[in-house]
């Protein structure tokens, strides 16, 4: 049976990409093998079913196909047989159809029946995946990070033409401009036409009169290449983000895509609880009793904040819209709340001065 990804992320078949990225998100930090009652089975299933449900491409295929790409056995995991579709292939002579002896083309019949599916596909280069560490306030705020990969990249020097600079394009020779080759094969039921992409011109037509030195007129080249990878605001651990088209690249193809799997580094002051943040502040007994003013360190800088008379120790105090920029009005800057946990410290001795005032206290019932 083939896995129900929407059910994996518990969302409906009509789900939003943000609904399917929030439900991730809900059951990636859930799950996580690092936290206490994670669960790596669940959280591996969790991220394999975002990875085909994010992308529109591979959602549109799982949808018609039942899994990830309609190669294979397809339709749900059964064989594929003609009769089933209601084709007939009794007539068939060898040679020909019937006695008529008209060939025919297995790939016209079905690829009328499949929508076109007889056309040749495009190549594609491979996906990557990267692990990124970032830090903490880059996982509230964002960043942008530089990375180096070693991979096949389209060629520095002819930019994927293939060509020497200052050189032409000329027609291929081989498919003589047509960008296709046709030949002609024959089976036990007949002869058949096959057309396929130019492996000489990958399909463009043209071939260059003198070929790039570096990449040898492949047009790619294994190099080292930097990339730009935005990270947006309010990711969670184990989180992963698709850079479409910065994978591998292929000659005469499209190029992968590059996955990055975030890996958050934890902070000595803050934790996240959802959109708001939590920290812990040590407040003196007389602060505690009396009041006073605290300074506080918040990832914006520096605050000052109101303790207010007769704080409990362990009581939360608020600070609005210091928190997590929220994933659907982050844009208009929205964010959840700095939560701060007083802690009120204890003297551990205490002057003769200090006892009588607090016997006066215990005196009057306090």
């Amino acid at each position: 049976m083939p896995k129900d990804y929407y059910k994996t992320l518990g969302v409906e078949k009509n789900a939003s990409q943000d609904d399917i990225k929030k439900a991730f998100r809900k059951l990636a930090h859930q799950y996580h093998p690092d936290k206490q009652g994670g669960n790596a089975e669940k959280f591996k299933e969790v991220n394999e079913a975002y990875s085909v449900l994010s992308d529109e491409q591979k959602r549109k295929q799982y949808d018609t196909f039942g899994s990830a790409g309609p190669g294979g056995a397809g339709f749900g995991g059964q064989g594929f047989n003609p009769n089933d579709f209601g084709f007939d292939f009794s007539g068939f002579r060898q040679g020909g159809f019937g006695n008529g002896g008209v060939e025919f083309d297995l790939g016209d019949i079905f690829g009328d029946f499949f929508g076109g599916s007889r056309r040749e596909r495009t190549k594609r280069g491979s996906d990557i995946q990267v692990d990124l560490d970032i830090t903490f306030e880059e996982s509230i705020f964002g960043a942008e990070k530089l990375i180096t990969l070693n991979k096949m990249s389209v060629c520095a020097e002819c930019a994927g033409t293939g060509a020497k600079k200052g050189t032409k394009m000329k027609t291929c020779h081989t498919c003589a401009g047509k960008g296709k080759v046709t030949e002609i094969k024959r089976s036990i039921i007949g002869s058949f036409q096959t057309t396929r992409t130019c492996e000489t011109c990958h399909g463009s037509g043209k071939e260059p009169e003198e070929k790039c030195p570096i990449c040898r007129g492949a047009g790619v080249q294994k190099r080292n290449q930097e990339i730009k990878a935005k990270i947006p605001p309010s990711v969670e651990e184990g989180e992963m983000i698709r850079l479409s088209g910065a994978g591998e690249a292929i000659a005469g193809g499209e190029s992968g895509d590059l996955y990055l799997r975030l890996h958050v580094k934890k902070h000595p002051l803050f934790r996240k609880e959802g959109f708001d943040l939590s920290t812990d502040i040590s407040v003196k007994l007389t602060d505690a009793l009396l009041g006073a003013s605290h300074p506080l360190k918040t990832l914006d800088g520096e605050i000052v904040i109101k303790v207010p008379e007769g704080v409990s120790n362990g009581e939360i105090l608020r600070v609005k819209g210091k928190g997590v920029p929220t994933t659907s009005r982050g844009k208009d800057g929205h964010r959840g709340d700095l939560l701060v946990n007083v802690r009120v410290t204890m003297p551990r001795k205490l002057s003769k001065e200090a006892k009588k005032a607090i016997e006066q206290l215990k005196n009057e019932g306090l």
